[in-house]
């Protein structure tokens, strides 16, 4: 039997799914699998890994984070419209700055120094900004591979019983499960993701549209 300990333990997995049950029940473990397998293809725990990593220095002391995230976008109204606020770095260049924030761990930067090509509508057509992992393969709001010290290992999304608009789709299914266990115990934040990460990602994304020279008419109000 196979026991996940982060910080309290978050699930249990055994052979013997009725051995499991009887184990998560005495010691009020919220989550069963009946196999290793289904276990390492949860992506809660892929997140939590992702975190005990970091918190043991797996990779040693983090210096630098390397994120990139494109895809094609022009043909997308709410990515070249200004008046819809669209653009790369508010549409899909957030996901780039929160993983580098989970990396830091909420740490607010010393500067910020960025530079991007704007489109002809004043909006951001593509944006590189540099702070003070390793590899998470995939796109960087659902990757599905994860890479460190050379060991890959695979996290596999549940196969989607519709057409996705986008790619890995089924992983936002996680956002909206956290949205509804905040609900259900009573919580106003997330403690995954807390409100003073959410003004500190606007505070960032800001200056970084001030650099480059975005401005929405709300700027102004």
């Amino acid at each position: 039997m196979c026991i996940l300990l982060i910080v309290q333990i978050a699930a249990i997995a055994s052979r013997s799914n009725e051995r499991a049950k009887e184990f998560a029940k005495k010691h009020s473990i919220p989550k069963v699998y009946g196999s290793y397998e289904e276990l390492a293809r949860d992506p809660d725990i892929v997140h939590a890994e992702v975190r005990k990593l970091l918190a043991e220095e797996a990779v040693g002391e983090v210096k630098l984070v390397k994120a990139y995230f494109g895809s094609p976008q022009l043909h997308i109204p709410r990515s070249v419209e200004k008046e819809l606020g669209g653009g790369a770095l508010l549409d899909i260049g957030v996901y780039c700055l929160q993983f580098v924030l989970m990396v830091f761990n909420g740490e607010r930067p010393h500067s910020i120094q960025a530079s991007g090509v704007l489109l002809d509508s004043g909006n951001f057509l593509a944006c590189r900004s540099c702070r003070k992992v390793w590899g998470v393969l995939g796109p960087m709001h659902c990757p599905t591979t994860l890479v460190v010290n050379d060991k890959k290992t695979e996290y596999p999304l549940p196969e989607p019983c519709l057409p996705l608009n986008f790619t890995n789709s089924t992983g936002l299914r996680y956002e909206a499960e956290e949205v509804r266990q905040c609900l259900l115990k009573g919580l106003k934040e997330s403690p995954r993701m807390p409100l003073a990460d959410s003004v500190l990602l606007t505070e960032i994304m800001d200056e970084i549209r001030k650099q480059v020279g975005v401005v929405f008419s709300q700027d102004r109000k």
